[in-house]
């Protein structure tokens, strides 16, 4: 079974966490929701509270999880300030491991020497920072980085890491699931 690691703090966008890591999980990926705080309970920028499974601070081996997942949102100030997202994700990438960024998140690649580099896509929140990025696609692939534009791409993005990690058929099943019809 593949294995994702999601980073969050305060101030994440719930769109772009919740969607991908139900999605992940209805294809039967084990998805672990760690946050930067030493509790478990964080807000996200429109006032939602959840539940994280545990604070990085209690997560075993970093590094060895299949994919790292970092959603955006206000929380990319602060990632970008305490600079261990961006350390897990240079560790990701050197070891061959896919790495995972939507809205303004690719800033936290950015930091990791990641971008640019690969086709990517980021929100245009980013864009003084990341110039070179795309926006005719929605969720761009390209050299083990998957990443999108924002909120609004969360469902393509969630499905892009489904047929990442868990194959075609597994997306299709999840489409269908979630009565998606593109199938």
């Amino acid at each position: 079974m593949a294995t994702v690691l999601c980073l969050i703090t305060d101030g994440f966008e719930e769109i772009e966490t919740i969607t991908p890591v139900d999605l992940l999980r209805r294809a039967g990926v084990e998805v672990t929701i760690a946050t930067f705080k030493e509790g478990i309970h964080v807000t996200g920028r429109c006032g939602i509270t959840i539940h994280a499974d545990l604070p990085m601070s209690m997560v075993e081996n970093a590094e060895g999880f299949d994919l790292l997942l970092i959603p955006g949102g206000p929380q990319v100030v602060v990632l970008r300030q305490d600079g261990r997202a961006a350390a897990l994700a240079k560790a990701y990438a050197a070891a061959g491991k896919p790495v995972a960024a939507i809205c303004a998140a690719p800033l936290v690649l950015k930091d990791a020497g990641l971008l640019p580099g690969p086709r990517f896509a980021c929100h245009d929140a980013a864009a003084g920072e990341l110039p070179e990025r795309e926006t005719s696609s929605s969720v761009i692939t390209d050299g083990g980085i998957t990443t999108s534009l924002g909120a609004g791409t969360g469902v393509d993005f969630g499905l892009a890491l489904v047929r990442l990690l868990a194959g075609e058929v597994a997306e299709a099943q999840v489409k269908l699931g979630i009565m998606d019809l593109r199938v």
